[in-house]
Protein backbone atom coordinates (compact mmCIF):
# COMPACT_ATOMS: atom_id res chain seq x y z
CA UNK A 1 0.00 0.00 0.00
CA UNK A 2 0.97 3.37 -0.94
CA UNK A 3 1.30 5.67 1.73
CA UNK A 4 2.09 8.92 2.63
CA UNK A 5 1.96 10.28 6.05
CA UNK A 6 1.09 14.43 6.32
CA UNK A 7 1.47 16.49 9.53
CA UNK A 8 -0.78 19.14 9.58
CA UNK A 9 1.19 22.58 11.23
CA UNK A 10 -0.59 25.50 12.68
CA UNK A 11 1.69 28.70 14.19
CA UNK A 12 -0.88 29.90 15.96
CA UNK A 13 -1.95 28.31 19.43
CA UNK A 14 -3.93 30.14 22.10
CA UNK A 15 -2.18 28.27 24.44
CA UNK A 16 1.32 27.80 22.79
CA UNK A 17 1.73 30.19 20.22
CA UNK A 18 4.41 29.14 17.40
CA UNK A 19 4.44 25.38 18.71
CA UNK A 20 5.48 23.70 15.92
CA UNK A 21 9.31 25.60 15.84
CA UNK A 22 9.36 25.30 19.74
CA UNK A 23 12.68 23.80 20.73
CA UNK A 24 13.22 20.29 21.72
CA UNK A 25 16.42 19.41 21.82
CA UNK A 26 18.10 21.86 19.71
CA UNK A 27 15.82 21.07 17.11
CA UNK A 28 12.21 22.57 16.34
CA UNK A 29 9.47 20.15 17.22
CA UNK A 30 8.25 20.03 13.94
CA UNK A 31 11.42 18.40 12.66
CA UNK A 32 11.38 16.17 15.81
CA UNK A 33 7.65 14.82 14.38
CA UNK A 34 8.88 14.66 10.94
CA UNK A 35 12.20 12.71 11.43
CA UNK A 36 10.18 10.22 13.77
CA UNK A 37 7.81 9.77 10.62
CA UNK A 38 10.81 9.35 8.20
CA UNK A 39 12.08 6.31 9.71
CA UNK A 40 8.61 4.83 8.52
CA UNK A 41 7.09 6.28 5.38
CA UNK A 42 8.85 7.28 2.43
CA UNK A 43 6.99 10.28 1.87
CA UNK A 44 6.24 12.60 4.77
CA UNK A 45 4.93 16.14 3.87
CA UNK A 46 4.30 18.89 6.53
CA UNK A 47 0.70 21.08 5.51
CA UNK A 48 0.75 24.62 7.29
CA UNK A 49 -0.36 28.04 6.42
CA UNK A 50 2.58 29.81 7.80
CA UNK A 51 5.52 30.96 5.93
CA UNK A 52 7.62 30.42 9.32
CA UNK A 53 6.95 26.63 9.58
CA UNK A 54 7.72 26.25 6.10
CA UNK A 55 10.75 27.82 5.99
CA UNK A 56 12.13 25.90 8.99
CA UNK A 57 11.20 22.87 7.29
CA UNK A 58 12.82 23.82 4.14
CA UNK A 59 16.33 24.37 6.41
CA UNK A 60 16.13 20.99 7.86
CA UNK A 61 15.78 19.55 4.26
CA UNK A 62 12.48 18.42 5.28
CA UNK A 63 9.20 18.94 2.40
CA UNK A 64 5.94 21.10 2.77
CA UNK A 65 3.21 22.32 1.20
CA UNK A 66 0.94 25.78 1.87
CA UNK A 67 -2.68 25.11 2.92
CA UNK A 68 -5.28 27.73 3.59
CA UNK A 69 -5.75 29.33 6.57
CA UNK A 70 -9.45 28.72 6.80
CA UNK A 71 -9.63 25.12 7.64
CA UNK A 72 -11.10 24.22 11.07
CA UNK A 73 -9.24 21.04 11.32
CA UNK A 74 -5.96 18.91 10.43
CA UNK A 75 -8.23 15.97 8.57
CA UNK A 76 -9.07 19.11 6.15
CA UNK A 77 -5.82 20.14 5.82
CA UNK A 78 -4.33 17.05 5.19
CA UNK A 79 -7.00 16.74 2.13
CA UNK A 80 -6.00 19.88 0.61
CA UNK A 81 -1.89 18.75 0.92
CA UNK A 82 -2.87 15.10 -0.21
CA UNK A 83 -3.95 16.69 -3.77
CA UNK A 84 -1.28 19.34 -3.61
CA UNK A 85 1.48 16.49 -2.88
CA UNK A 86 -0.50 14.68 -5.80
CA UNK A 87 -0.09 16.37 -8.49
CA UNK A 88 3.26 17.71 -7.35
CA UNK A 89 4.63 13.99 -7.53
CA UNK A 90 2.46 12.74 -10.27
CA UNK A 91 1.08 9.90 -8.12
CA UNK A 92 -2.00 8.43 -6.51
CA UNK A 93 -1.78 7.55 -3.02
CA UNK A 94 -3.95 4.56 -1.38
CA UNK A 95 -3.97 5.92 1.95
CA UNK A 96 -3.08 9.25 4.34
CA UNK A 97 -1.67 9.02 7.66
CA UNK A 98 -2.54 12.31 9.73
CA UNK A 99 0.05 12.35 12.05
CA UNK A 100 -0.18 14.86 14.85
CA UNK A 101 2.75 17.91 14.44
CA UNK A 102 2.74 18.37 18.84
CA UNK A 103 3.98 14.78 19.19
CA UNK A 104 7.73 14.95 19.05
CA UNK A 105 8.22 11.96 20.36
CA UNK A 106 5.90 9.74 18.51
CA UNK A 107 7.30 5.96 17.79
CA UNK A 108 7.82 4.52 15.02
CA UNK A 109 6.18 1.13 16.09
CA UNK A 110 3.23 3.42 16.66
CA UNK A 111 3.11 4.71 13.01
CA UNK A 112 4.01 0.82 11.79
CA UNK A 113 0.96 -0.15 13.37
CA UNK A 114 -1.14 2.17 11.47
CA UNK A 115 -0.18 1.59 8.89
CA UNK A 116 -0.76 -2.15 9.44
CA UNK A 117 -4.21 -1.00 10.48
CA UNK A 118 -5.53 0.73 7.38
CA UNK A 119 -3.98 -1.86 5.27
CA UNK A 120 -6.53 -4.21 6.09
CA UNK A 121 -8.94 -4.86 3.33
CA UNK A 122 -11.83 -3.51 5.96
CA UNK A 123 -10.29 -0.91 7.33
CA UNK A 124 -12.06 2.86 6.21
CA UNK A 125 -10.18 4.96 8.78
CA UNK A 126 -7.89 3.32 11.60
CA UNK A 127 -6.97 4.74 14.81
CA UNK A 128 -5.07 3.81 17.63
CA UNK A 129 -6.60 3.15 21.52
CA UNK A 130 -4.54 2.27 24.78
CA UNK A 131 -5.96 0.06 27.70
CA UNK A 132 -6.21 2.38 30.74
CA UNK A 133 -6.02 1.15 34.07
CA UNK A 134 -5.18 4.47 35.78
CA UNK A 135 -8.59 6.16 37.29
CA UNK A 136 -7.29 9.49 37.21
CA UNK A 137 -6.41 9.17 33.09
CA UNK A 138 -9.98 7.13 32.89
CA UNK A 139 -12.04 10.23 34.29
CA UNK A 140 -9.85 13.16 32.46
CA UNK A 141 -12.48 14.64 30.35
CA UNK A 142 -9.09 15.70 27.93
CA UNK A 143 -8.46 12.21 27.29
CA UNK A 144 -11.27 10.56 25.23
CA UNK A 145 -12.62 7.12 25.90
CA UNK A 146 -13.68 4.58 23.15
CA UNK A 147 -16.10 1.56 22.83
CA UNK A 148 -15.25 -1.21 20.70
CA UNK A 149 -17.38 -3.59 19.14
CA UNK A 150 -16.17 -6.93 18.26
CA UNK A 151 -14.95 -6.45 15.41
CA UNK A 152 -12.23 -3.72 16.54
CA UNK A 153 -14.45 -0.70 15.30
CA UNK A 154 -14.60 2.27 16.71
CA UNK A 155 -18.74 2.90 18.10
CA UNK A 156 -18.38 5.99 19.82
CA UNK A 157 -15.78 8.10 21.12
CA UNK A 158 -16.73 10.86 24.59
CA UNK A 159 -15.03 13.14 27.61
CA UNK A 160 -17.12 10.75 29.75
CA UNK A 161 -16.39 7.61 31.06
CA UNK A 162 -18.30 4.55 28.72
CA UNK A 163 -19.42 2.51 29.76
CA UNK A 164 -20.79 3.37 33.06
CA UNK A 165 -20.41 0.26 35.05
CA UNK A 166 -23.82 -0.13 37.11
CA UNK A 167 -23.46 -1.58 40.36
CA UNK A 168 -19.68 -1.21 41.37
CA UNK A 169 -18.33 1.99 43.17
CA UNK A 170 -16.20 4.13 40.02
CA UNK A 171 -12.82 3.47 42.07
CA UNK A 172 -12.76 0.01 41.38
CA UNK A 173 -14.07 0.59 37.03
CA UNK A 174 -10.53 -0.09 35.64
CA UNK A 175 -10.35 -3.39 37.92
CA UNK A 176 -13.67 -4.80 36.04
CA UNK A 177 -13.53 -3.46 32.76
CA UNK A 178 -11.56 -3.29 29.87
CA UNK A 179 -11.39 0.99 29.28
CA UNK A 180 -9.99 2.70 26.53
CA UNK A 181 -8.59 5.88 25.85
CA UNK A 182 -8.44 7.47 22.06
CA UNK A 183 -4.42 7.80 20.81
CA UNK A 184 -5.11 10.88 18.19
CA UNK A 185 -3.37 9.59 15.18
CA UNK A 186 -5.36 8.73 11.76
CA UNK A 187 -5.20 6.65 9.08
CA UNK A 188 -7.78 7.55 6.00
CA UNK A 189 -8.04 5.33 2.67
CA UNK A 190 -7.94 7.98 -0.15
CA UNK A 191 -11.48 8.00 -1.15
CA UNK A 192 -12.75 7.70 2.52
CA UNK A 193 -10.81 11.20 3.04
CA UNK A 194 -11.90 12.92 0.20
CA UNK A 195 -15.38 12.21 1.40
CA UNK A 196 -15.21 12.98 5.04
CA UNK A 197 -14.16 16.56 4.82
CA UNK A 198 -17.12 17.07 2.80
CA UNK A 199 -19.40 16.25 5.52
CA UNK A 200 -21.28 18.78 7.34
CA UNK A 201 -21.10 19.03 11.80
CA UNK A 202 -22.83 16.66 13.39
CA UNK A 203 -24.80 16.80 16.30
CA UNK A 204 -22.71 14.13 18.16
CA UNK A 205 -19.64 15.77 17.20
CA UNK A 206 -20.71 19.03 18.13
CA UNK A 207 -21.61 17.85 21.96
CA UNK A 208 -18.55 16.13 22.87
CA UNK A 209 -16.24 17.99 20.08
CA UNK A 210 -14.83 15.62 18.84
CA UNK A 211 -14.50 15.41 14.72
CA UNK A 212 -14.59 11.40 14.78
CA UNK A 213 -18.10 10.94 15.61
CA UNK A 214 -18.87 13.11 12.61
CA UNK A 215 -17.88 10.06 10.56
CA UNK A 216 -19.53 7.26 12.63
CA UNK A 217 -22.86 9.27 12.29
CA UNK A 218 -22.39 9.41 8.58
CA UNK A 219 -21.86 5.42 9.00
CA UNK A 220 -18.10 5.32 8.43
CA UNK A 221 -16.17 2.29 9.68
CA UNK A 222 -13.21 3.71 11.89
CA UNK A 223 -11.12 0.15 12.55
CA UNK A 224 -9.25 0.29 16.02
CA UNK A 225 -6.23 -1.60 17.23
CA UNK A 226 -4.34 -1.46 20.39
CA UNK A 227 -1.04 -0.27 21.97
CA UNK A 228 0.53 0.18 25.00
CA UNK A 229 2.84 3.27 23.37
CA UNK A 230 1.18 6.74 25.63
CA UNK A 231 0.34 10.16 23.29
CA UNK A 232 2.17 12.34 24.13
CA UNK A 233 0.76 15.56 22.49
CA UNK A 234 1.79 19.14 23.56
CA UNK A 235 -0.87 21.80 24.23
CA UNK A 236 1.03 24.13 26.68
CA UNK A 237 4.83 25.04 27.44
CA UNK A 238 4.57 23.52 30.75
CA UNK A 239 3.82 20.08 28.91
CA UNK A 240 7.00 20.02 26.71
CA UNK A 241 8.97 20.49 29.67
CA UNK A 242 7.12 17.38 31.22
CA UNK A 243 7.77 15.19 28.22
CA UNK A 244 11.70 16.27 27.94
CA UNK A 245 12.35 15.27 31.73
CA UNK A 246 10.31 12.57 30.78
CA UNK A 247 11.52 11.43 27.65
CA UNK A 248 15.00 13.14 27.71
CA UNK A 249 16.41 15.38 24.68
CA UNK A 250 15.94 12.22 22.30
Amino acid sequence: MNCIAIIPARYDSSRFPGKPLADVGGKPMIQRVYEQACKVFSTVIVATDDERISGAVMNFGGRSVMTSALHKSGTDRCAEAMYIAEKQLSVAFDAVVNIQGDEPFIQPAQLKQIESCIALPESQIATLVKPVRDRQELFDPNKPKVVLNKNSEAIYFSRSVIPYLRGIDSLHWPEHHNFYIHIGLYAFRRNILAAVTKLENSPLEIAESLEQLRWIENGYRIKACITEFESNGIDTPEDLAKAIEKFGKM
